[in-house]
């Protein structure tokens, strides 16, 4: 009895320890860098999340939040949805940052090529190791098994879902991403378009669909959000922007 008793207080006292290690990014910087730089607009006749890159060059405020995110000691996330809001952040910035670092480009995809896509090049560093929005997304996000990250997170793109103008955070995290896949699924210019003969939904449920069987498979999940969408077929056949979900115009 003495040693259960012992076992219990050291597993308390263990798991006491572990919560007192555990942490998040202070993300104040990024939040007032979402706050000033994102706003809703319209781009090709499609409603989005804009963002200000031009003032974002000359402020230097995505490579102040860079080396912030670059000297976060990664080993400190301790639960899942750390661990989800701290990579989904990541990405992001990350994809702000690879923008920027380009700068001027009419889209991210112009960053790389066919043969050397921008998803695989080096986009910044996390824990020490420099990473690509591939790796984030692929390796580390998806093998999570939460398939509302597909609407968190952003590829700078039009057709993209939109950039929260808040950072994500585990206390906060599931009821972000229901607001997000609720927005996106909501928005008929990239989202779910409706007439009589289908229903039509973003290009984004053909390349993931996999990923949407954990939550029943694609109508579904499009379903839980939409409940009253009408019994058609369903396509995944919106034209899928990669322009620059940039504020303003160009010229």
């Amino acid at each position: 009895m003495l040693i259960r008793r012992l076992l219990m207080a050291l597993g308390a006292l263990l798991l006491s320890v572990q919560a007192s290690f555990a942490a998040e990014p202070d993300w104040s910087g990024y939040a007032v860098l979402l706050h000033d730089h994102v706003s809703q607009g319209s781009r090709h006749g499609t409603d989005l999340a804009v963002v200000d890159y031009r003032a974002l060059k000359k402020n230097g405020a995505v490579e102040a939040v860079h080396r912030q995110l670059a000297a976060f000691p990664v080993q400190r996330l301790a639960g899942w949805e750390e661990k989800l809001a701290f990579y989904i952040n990541a990405y992001n910035i990350l994809a702000l940052k690879m923008v920027l670092d380009h700068w001027p480009v009419e889209s991210i995809k112009d960053v790389g090529s066919l043969l050397s896509p921008v998803w695989n090049k080096p986009a910044g560093e996390i824990g020490g190791k420099q990473v690509t929005l591939g790796q984030i997304e692929h390796k580390i996000l998806r093998p999570m098994g939460e398939p509302r990250v597909h609407f968190a997170i952003v590829c700078a793109s039009v057709s993209c879902p939109d950039l929260n103008n808040q950072p994500y955070t585990a206390a906060r995290l599931d009821a972000q991403l229901d607001e997000q896949a609720r927005r996106f699924l909501g928005n008929k210019t990239k989202g779910v378009a409706v007439n009589d003969k289908q229903i039509r939904i973003s290009k984004i449920f053909d390349w993931f669909e996999e990923d949407f069987q954990l939550a029943g498979g694609v109508d579904m999940f499009i379903r839980r959000y939409r409940p009253n969408l009408p019994a058609l077929p369903v396509e995944a056949d919106i034209p899928y922007d990669w322009d620059l979900n940039e504020t303003g115009s160009r010229g």
